[in-house]
C-alpha cells in the first residue's frame, strides 16, 4: 500500500514540527509532489552522491535526510553543478526529498535526545529548553554510577559508528565523570552554555580550535567540563533508526530503510 505524499508529510509534520526549527534553518519538502504515491522511504544525514545512487537503485518514493541539501540560497539548479545534478537525478527518478533538521533535533525522541538514552543517562533534560520543558537544543543528564573520561570515551566509541577520526578527548584520562552534557551534531556555541560549565563533560562535534583552547584553559582552572569531540554524521546518524520506527509507528504501510552508508567526509588520518 501507498500514501500520497501529502499525507507522508503531515505525519512529518506531527513528528517534528516545523516550529521547531532554527530561523536559520530549512526544512520540509524540496522535490517531489504532493499528490506522489509514496512506498518506500529512505533515512539518510546527507544528501550526497552515494546516497542518491543508493536511493534510485532501490526504487526509493521519498528519502528523508536530515541536513538540507540547500541550506543556503543558490540561483540555479543546473544538472552539471553538484546540488543540481543531484536534485536532477532525484526529479527524474521520481523520488521526493523531505529535510528534517533542526526540529529533529529538539524534539524529545531527537538526535540528542536518542544519544542521551544510548548513553543511560537518568534525569534528562535540554540544555535550552522549550515552553513545556520536554524538547529543546541539546541535553544534560547523568550517568547511573560515575566513571572516567577514559572509559566514557571508550563507551561512546562503542555506541557511534566508527569513522576515520575516532572520538578526541580534551582533559584527563582518569578524570572522574557523572554529569554529562551533549549537542548531537556541531555544538561549540554552547561552551559556554551555564548547564555546560557545570557539567562533567560535554560531548558534541566540530569543535574549532579556538573555542576549544579557551574552553580547555576554563577547564584546568575548574571552570568547565572535560570534552569530546565527535563526527558530526556519525553523533547524527543515531537518529535515523529512532526516527524510521517513529514514522513506521505511525504509517504502518510504508517501506522504511534507514541507509548505513558513511557519509562522514574524512577517509583516514595519518598519526605521527
Amino acid at each position: 500500500m501507498s500514501y500520497a505524499l501529502k499525507e507522508v508529510l503531515q505525519t512529518v509534520e506531527r513528528l517534528w514540527p516545523a516550529a521547531g526549527a532554527s530561523s536559520w534553518d530549512e526544512t520540509g519538502l524540496v522535490c517531489g509532489h504532493p499528490d506522489d504515491e509514496i512506498a518506500r522511504v529512505g533515512f539518510v544525514v546527507d544528501v550526497v552522491g552515494d546516497t542518491v545512487d543508493e536511493a534510485v537503485d532501490a526504487r526509493t518514493d521519498l528519502l528523508i535526510a536530515h541536513h538540507p541539501l540547500l541550506l543556503r540560497g543558490v540561483t540555479a539548479l543546473a544538472g552539471d553543478t553538484v546540488k543540481g545534478s543531484l536534485v536532477t537525478r532525484l526529479i527524474r527518478a521520481r523520488c521526493a526529498l523531505v529535510s528534517a533538521h533542526t526540529n529533529a533535533d529538539v524534539v524529545a525522541a531527537g538526535t540528542s535526545g536518542v544519544l542521551a538514552s544510548l548513553l543511560g543517562l537518568e534525569d534528562v533534560r535540554p540544555l535550552d529548553p522549550d515552553a513545556t520543558g520536554e524538547a529543546g537544543i541539546g541535553r544534560i543528564g547523568r550517568l547511573p554510577a560515575p566513571t572516567t573520561l577514559g572509559a566514557l570515551a571508550a563507551a561512546l566509541s562503542h555506541i557511534l559508528p566508527a569513522t576515520a577520526g575516532g572520538i578526541r578527548a580534551s582533559g584527563h584520562y582518569d578524570a572522574p565523570v557523572s554529569t554529562i552534557a551533549l549537542c548531537a551534531g556541531a555544538g561549540d556555541s554552547l561552551l559556554e552554555h551555564p548547564a555546560v560549565v557545570g557539567a562533567d563533560v560535554y560531548i558534541t562535534s566540530d569543535l574549532r580550535h579556538h573555542p576549544t583552547s579557551d574552553a580547555r584553559e576554563r577547564a584546568l582552572l575548574g571552570l568547565g567540563p572535560a570534552l569530546l569531540d565527535t563526527s558530526h554524521w556519525a553523533s547524527e546518524w543515531l537518529w535515523l533508526e529512532a526516527g524510521a520506527r517513529q514514522l513506521r509507528a505511525e504509517l504502518p504501510d510504508l517501506d522504511v530503510r534507514v541507509s548505513d552508508l558513511r557519509t562522514d567526509p574524512w577517509d583516514f588520518v595519518v598519526t605521527q
